[in-house]
């Protein structure tokens, strides 16, 4: 049986073909390395750049947190839906953390699939 976690792409698991699609595909997240606790900071996460046609287009962008220390992980932040030909496939998200977290981005290709990112963040 194969389990759901080994079908998502991830800069560390892509390999073969789909190598060649990682710079397209994989979610860039943008955000600080280090923020205040309970300060209000900004992420953003995007795909691409990306076709968008009805055949070959990112239709849908997931993000999630991780908190240290947290029994059970991850909470779902933000899901989005996108449409094809008038979107670009982008989130920003304003967030406030109290303990250090993973940010964990999922977008879906649908024609190549699910690719995963992740961007650690420390709070003092």
């Amino acid at each position: 049986m194969v389990l759901f976690r080994d079908l998502i792409y991830s800069q560390e698991t892509v390999k073969g073909v789909a190598a060649t699609k990682a710079p397209t595909h994989l979610p860039k997240i943008k955000a600080p390395d280090e923020v205040k606790a309970d300060q209000s900071f900004e992420v953003e996460v995007a795909v691409g750049p990306h076709p968008s046609t009805a055949e070959h287009y990112i239709s849908k962008i997931e993000v999630y947190l991780s908190e240290e220390g947290r029994d059970f992980n991850p909470v779902l932040l933000a899901s989005i839906n996108i449409a094809p030909g008038y979107t670009e496939p982008t989130i920003k998200l304003v967030l406030r953390l109290k303990k250090n977290s993973t940010i964990h981005a999922l977008a879906y290709c649908t024609l190549h699939g699910v690719w995963e990112a992740r961007k650690e963040i420390k709070v003092k």
